[in-house]
């Protein structure tokens, strides 16, 4: 059913800084130490800003409670593109459809701003009363409006764009909606410490669970549980779908008022009174490391396919971006000529932004997937045997010892020996050098500075060394006689290893022209 309400002014008193739903909870906290092998850049952005969402093209919308509008972050280079798109009074925690629509709740204008994101252009402005605070998307595609003043939830059509059916009640102060894959929606009610549950396919209540400490925000986590995270107890609750209960508590930064789920499993939360992040394996449920120090009173966050991390600074007028350090789980092929020239692909996580050395040496042509998961790179050359392999990026550095293996690449070599030119009667040498000319069939090349061993049947004659057009000279002059008595000679090459491959033996019989 509809609720019928005062304007936010009326019902609570403004604060100077910031309207009831964003003011701040009593509480600093301390700033702990970051985590060791990440990086913390800051995007400069509008005044307090608060609700982050990712448009279909990948860039970020961010929502600027105090300067009204939306402001577009380039993913690729994280930093603020195009104008700034106006919205209506403090604009919060906005949401994109899946028809390409951003949906902007205005929580003192009492009204939904509609983006089309395609052309970054306001659409439309839906009216809706009650301090709308957070948008979420539903499986039908639909839109909940959370109305923090209103105390319920409204359903919003992307195909109509606007409000249809009845207000559906919650508790008090609802604030942050998510979706678990069963379809039911968990709504945190910040003034009532309870969290309602809707089943989005009737839109009606399921339940309300109780036991929570100014429950904010929520998010699902992999196993499809909620995760809620507690401004008033420095905790996150997680709940069981099946049983629409609270199953663990894990203590977090002090203020936690945004919550998300990563693609790595990992939840985060934005700790408005620490200004940090807190990060928690939901596998175990417990915190990983210490929370990550980011701008002033940090109140939202989301978690790009790539993994990196983006945060909003209400009180920083800025979003601070994590990046953690990188990781390998593979490299394949993991050998490859000295030469260089092999085409590796790298998996792992965290590879946005990397630069790849392999022994010492800068792989070239690096690319890196859109979810920072695999990377392909060519080899330089090197030096035979392991090579470590080294990956970059702005949140640091991890290397596999010996992760790739150079080795000389076996070449077949081909041996010409040219005939022996002479005249029986008078005896008579034409050209009085007997020549062998060696060649790498792999490179098509001469290879000089190798010996090539001249003989006739089991007699050896002598050797000679390849010039630089691969040929090796000898003086048959002596030995005619027996170069015509066995109807020719043999010219041998046994094999070599050079800096760049092992060169495979070859040989050749040559006869005996006679004009």
């Amino acid at each position: 059913m509809s609720t019928s309400v005062q304007s936010p002014s009326q019902e609570l008193p403004r604060p100077a800084s910031f309207p009831p739903l964003l003011e701040p909870t009593a509480g600093t906290g301390t700033v702990s130490q970051a985590a060791t092998f990440l990086a913390v850049t800051t995007i400069p952005v509008g005044t307090n800003p608060v609700g982050l969402a990712f448009i279909p093209n990948g860039d970020l919308y961010v929502a600027n409670s105090g300067s009204n509008n939306v402001q577009t972050i380039d993913t690729a280079t994280d930093t603020v593109i195009g104008a700034a798109i106006p919205t209506g009074t403090t604009p919060t925690w906005l949401t994109v459809a899946p028809n390409g629509n951003a949906y902007v709740p205005n929580n003192i204008s009492n009204n939904v701003t509609v983006i089309d994101t395609a052309t970054s252009t306001v659409l439309t402005t839906i009216p809706l009363s009650g301090g709308p605070a957070v948008a979420a998307v539903i499986p039908s595609g639909n839109v909940y409006v959370s109305r923090f003043g209103a105390n319920s939830v409204q359903e919003i059509s992307v195909t109509t764009n606007s409000p249809i059916g009845p207000a559906i009640p919650t508790g008090t102060g609802p604030v942050g909606i998510a979706v678990a894959p069963n379809g039911k929606a968990y709504v945190a009610n910040r003034n009532g410490n309870s969290v309602t549950v809707i089943d989005t396919n009737t839109a009606t209540v399921v339940t309300t669970i109780l036991g929570f400490n100014q429950p904010n925000f929520v998010a699902i986590g992999p196993s499809g549980d909620p995760y809620v995270a507690n401004i008033g107890s420095n905790s996150v609750s997680v709940i069981s779908t099946n049983t629409d209960t609270i199953v663990a508590t894990i203590p977090v930064g002090t203020n936690p008022w945004g919550i998300t789920v990563g693609p790595d499993g990992h939840a985060y939360t934005a700790n408005r009174g620490s200004n940090n992040v807190s990060v928690i394996d939901t596998t175990t449920n417990t915190t990983i490391g210490a929370p990550i120090p980011v701008g002033a009173q940090p109140i939202a966050l989301v978690v790009a396919p790539n993994n990196k991390v983006y945060v909003t600074n209400i009180a920083g007028a800025s979003v601070s971006v994590i990046q953690f350090d990188p990781t390998i789980t593979s490299i394949t092929p993991n050998s490859g000529p000295v030469t260089g020239g092999t085409v590796v692909t790298i998996t792992g996580t965290n590879l946005t932004g990397a630069s790849v050395t392999i022994g010492g040496n800068p792989a070239t042509g690096v690319t890196v997937n859109s979810t920072g998961t695999q990377l392909t790179a060519t080899t330089p050359p090197g030096a035979p045997g392991p090579a470590d392999v080294t990956v970059t990026t702005p949140g640091g550095s991890t290397t596999v010892v010996g992760g790739f293996t150079y080795f000389l690449p076996v070449h077949a070599t081909s041996l010409t020996a040219t005939p022996a030119l002479t005249k029986l009667f008078p005896p008579h040498v034409y050209f009085p050098f007997l020549t062998a000319t060696l060649t790498d069939t792999v490179t098509g090349l001469p290879v000089p500075g190798q010996t090539i061993v001249f003989h006739i049947g089991s007699n050896l004659m002598g050797t000679a060394v390849t010039d630089a057009q691969g040929t090796a000279r000898f003086n048959e002059t002596l030995l005619l006689s027996l170069i015509l008595l066995n109807g020719g000679y043999d010219a041998t090459f046994a094999g070599a290893t050079t800096p760049t491959a092992i060169l495979s033996p070859s040989s050749d019989h040559a006869g005996v022209i006679e004009p």
